[in-house]
């Protein structure tokens, strides 16, 4: 029985990424032995998966996007998340914006891509 989703994130500078999610973002973790020295592993906390198609729409609403993977943040409120994860030295690369699905802006992670946070309008499926 699959008991939960295990993510990983590719960084130029791990070092500087797990100290972003360690002290800003604030996730405890536990160090895996097998690695030289000890990575850390992150407790996310619940999760959900959802399947985006690649393409879709027509005229002025088609869209299209290649296969890939994605890490979203969920919060309750993006405006009060948005500030206390600044007030910790987090960067966003833009201004919270309405994509329909909820708000969201782009948390920037040193060392790697950026991340979506959002305030979703979706049904949650992470307490199921």
């Amino acid at each position: 029985m699959i008991k939960a989703v295990h993510t990983l994130i590719y960084s130029d500078d791990p070092e500087a990424t797990r100290a972003f999610l360690r002290d800003v973002i604030g996730w405890p973790s536990v160090a895996d032995p097998g690695s030289t020295p000890p990575w850390p592993i992150y407790k996310t906390g619940p999760s959900e998966m959802g399947v985006h198609p690649t393409s879709g729409g027509s005229g002025d609403d088609a869209y299209s996007s290649p296969r890939h993977h994605s890490i979203s943040l969920m919060c309750d409120d993006i405006a009060t998340t948005k500030a206390d994860l600044e007030a910790k030295g987090a960067v966003f690369s833009g201004d919270v914006a309405d994509y329909g699905f909820g708000l969201a802006a782009m948390l920037e992670v040193p060392g790697a891509d950026s991340i979506m946070l959002y305030e979703p309008r979706h049904p949650e499926a992470y307490d199921l």
